[in-house]
């Protein structure tokens, strides 16, 4: 007898929003590439300049990406929600991550291995843009996201009250 609750590695893969929509091949295909995980309050999920080997489909909870700044401590650039994607960095060499990734509290995610991915993506170039097209709109977010607060930061303030 089996339990109809559990689901194939590919079924939850499919109904992530970034691998919704794809070919049932394409998602049985990346299953063997993913793996579920779970990380507690104040976990890293990985940190700036370790090996980006893995990254994270959201299934629930928060996580916050974030940029040390030397005098500053941390800096939280993003906080990625359940239903996102946390990481980007396993796309272009050196794959390297590029901030830090810290769970705010509990979070469980499918971890999918990024030079397995890499691999089909290469074997199957149709795949792999259907794969990058899903992507490139989170690059483009972050980058948007971390322009936004380095604006934040450094832009000089406003004048108030300047009579015209």
């Amino acid at each position: 007898m089996t339990d109809s609750s559990i689901k194939s590695m590919a079924d939850i893969l499919a109904a992530h929003p970034l691998f919704a929509g794809l070919d049932p091949e394409i998602t049985d295909l990346l299953g063997g590439c993913a793996k579920n995980v779970h990380f507690t309050d104040g976990d890293h999920l990985f940190k700036a300049d370790d090996p980006a080997d893995v990254f994270y489909l959201l299934r629930s909870g928060d996580v916050a990406l974030e940029l040390r700044m030397p005098g500053r401590g941390r800096l939280t650039v993003q906080t990625v929600h359940a239903g996102h994607v946390v990481g980007a960095s396993w796309i272009l060499p050196p794959y390297r991550w590029r901030f830090d990734a810290r769970a705010v509290g509990t979070v469980r995610a499918t971890g999918i291995d990024a030079a397995c991915l890499r691999n089909k993506c290469d074997a199957d170039p149709g795949m792999g843009y259907q794969v990058m097209q899903r992507f490139l709109p989170i690059i483009a977010e972050r980058l948007q996201n971390t322009r936004l607060r380095m604006l934040d930061l450094y832009a000089p303030p406003a004048e108030v009250g300047r009579a015209l």
